[in-house]
């Protein structure tokens, strides 16, 4: 995941970099590193943890305790919200 996918990720799922953050149990100054791809001059690789954690998160996955234990998911928009969004935007269903 390159620096600028990472940003549309979290603007797929209309978060600020505060939220993002504490979706991910980050804080906010990583998820900045990320969407800029260095920190101090170096580059920074986002963790592929992170990258799965996306992925979920997209997904619509907000917790996970283990298998067998039932999966949290975030809600959904109401209908007329979703009527609202563009049809390349990233849904849960």
């Amino acid at each position: 995941m390159e620096p600028g996918d990472f940003k549309k990720w979290r603007k797929s799922l209309d978060l600020s970099q505060k939220e993002a953050a504490q979706a991910l149990g980050l804080k906010r100054r990583m998820i900045q590193y990320y969407e800029k791809g260095e920190r101090d001059g170096d580059k920074v690789e986002i963790p592929r943890s992170v990258r799965l954690a996306c992925f979920a998160l997209t997904e619509g996955v907000e917790d996970y305790h283990g298998p067998n234990r039932k999966i949290k998911r975030r809600e959904e928009k109401p209908k007329k919200d979703r009527e609202k969004e563009p049809e390349d935007a990233v849904r849960v269903e």
